[in-house]
């Protein structure tokens, strides 16, 4: 396998960062492809298209935490990963690997083991009536089996891309979502499987996925390798990780809570119909999300070696480069959306009723979008630092403080209803986004430059 490794300490940074974010967002459109794809084939099912795309919503919860857990070892790894390797220091950079892997293992077990022993009690808890736990049961118990597999290929990758193999990495999502495009219709329409046939597809794809990286990781082409010896757990370690790693296990466990609490509320005031609406408005959130993810997943190896490298000119050029062009784009993209509502409604479900639905709610719901580049791209830049505390605060701060008191008190204001459930998120945009930057701007900046100066 031939592979191209990125040099972070020398170059320009625009072009560092673009080298990683370029491959890291079609990896992260193709990541979308793994429930997308799910999502857009289920809503097809002839006959029950909208309570099996509703059921399937009901899961999402389940999916953030898993992706939370990913997320508490991977995102704390990956960045301390970096910062050991812009000090020199290899052979810790590798202990941190191999601790984050064990972990994501061994966190994997006993998610798989708690979801499925009280699926029930969750699920109905998370918004689901009995018209629709069948269909949510369906596909969360098969999902919650392949867990281990979802650990290791979220958890792990971006120990790919902070070595500067993010082709590699892309690969890893590639690979995966192709088969998983491929299988999808054998198992849902050919096999007559329904929803149960779209979670094999997606786990039989995770495990290929999960396979993918521990072969590279544990190849010669690698710079850092993953073996026995460096997979020995040091709680001290696992600690200074999790710490790290809290800022993207807070962001998915909020984003988990406000989705049971809306789902829930939208029950009471709507009915199944708007848990569906909600269901394709988490589907186009991810979509337009993704180029600013991929933006600033991109940034971070970047800024994180540089800062342990002493850099802090190229830590400053490329925490500009980022935040910028996060907000461009997403301000494009949200124009986009706007203006072509029932398109993109229309990809998970043509059923008039959803149409009807949902395009109004798009109006309410999506405003302010850009406002979410302003907090990408502050946590970002708080996590590739180690600013855990920061990052933590932020992600509770938008979500718990405000999206979930709103989502509770808005439908009984001047009767809004649903529209009000919905009121929540533009809301929480443009107070925790703004909150977020500042408090970056405020933190970050004089200490890169009192730093600059010391090296002067």
């Amino acid at each position: 396998m031939k592979v191209k490794k990125t040099d972070f300490s020398t170059g320009n940074v625009y072009r560092n960062i673009l080298e990683l974010a370029i491959p890291m967002t079609a990896a992260q459109i193709i990541n979308l492809l793994y429930n997308i794809v799910d999502r857009m084939y289920i809503g097809r099912i002839p006959g029950e298209g909208k309570l099996a795309l509703t059921g399937l919503g009901i899961c999402f919860p389940i999916i953030m935490m898993v992706n939370a857990f990913a997320n508490l070892f991977g995102s704390g790894g990956a960045p301390i990963c970096s910062m050991e390797q812009g000090r020199n220091d290899n052979e810790e950079a590798e202990r941190v690997m191999g601790n984050t892997c064990t972990m994501l293992i061994l966190t994997g077990i006993v998610l798989t083991c708690l979801g499925i022993l009280f699926n029930k009690p969750i699920l109905y808890a998370f918004g689901a009536s009995d018209v629709t736990y069948p269909y949510a049961r369906a596909y969360g118990i098969i999902y919650l089996a392949g867990t281990v597999f979802v650990m290791i290929s979220l958890g792990m990758n971006g120990f790919i891309n902070n070595q500067g193999f993010a082709k590699i990495g892309m690969m890893t999502v590639l690979v995966g979502a192709i088969l998983n495009i491929i299988l999808d219709p054998v198992f849902i329409f050919l096999l007559h499987m329904g929803v149960k046939g779209a979670a094999i597809a997606t786990v039989i794809s995770q495990m290929v996925s999960a396979l993918w990286v521990l072969r590279f990781l544990t190849g010669k082409n690698t710079v850092l390798q993953l073996r026995p010896s460096v997979m020995l757990v040091k709680w001290s370690r696992v600690r200074k990780i999790m710490v790290l790693g809290l800022t993207g296990f807070m962001m998915q466990v909020t984003n988990s809570v406000v989705q049971i609490v809306c789902n829930s509320t939208l029950q009471r005031y709507g009915g199944d119909l708007y848990v569906g609406v909600m269901t394709v408005m988490s589907s186009i959130r991810e979509i337009f999300n993704m180029p600013a993810m991929g933006l600033t997943n991109g940034a971070q190896p970047v800024i994180s070696y540089n800062y342990g490298a002493g850099e802090y000119g190229r830590v400053k050029k490329a925490i500009k480069f980022m935040s910028i062009s996060c907000v461009s784009i997403i301000l494009l993209l949200w124009l986009i959306l706007i203006s072509f509502p029932e398109f993109f409604v229309g990809i998970f479900n043509n059923d008039s009723d959803m149409i009807a639905a949902s395009v109004p709610v798009i109006h309410i719901y999506f405003f302010g979008l850009f406002m979410m580049a302003l907090q990408f791209s502050g946590q970002s830049t708080f996590v590739a630092l180690g600013k855990a505390k920061y990052a933590i605060f932020f992600s509770i701060f938008r979500k718990i403080i405000i999206v979930v008191p709103f989502t509770l008190i808005l439908p009984r204001v001047w009767n809004l209803g649903t529209n009000g459930v919905f009121a929540a998120e533009p809301v929480s945009n443009f107070i925790g986004g703004a909150a977020c930057f500042i408090t970056m701007l405020s933190v970050v900046m004089p200490e890169l430059k009192r730093g600059a100066k010391a090296k002067g």
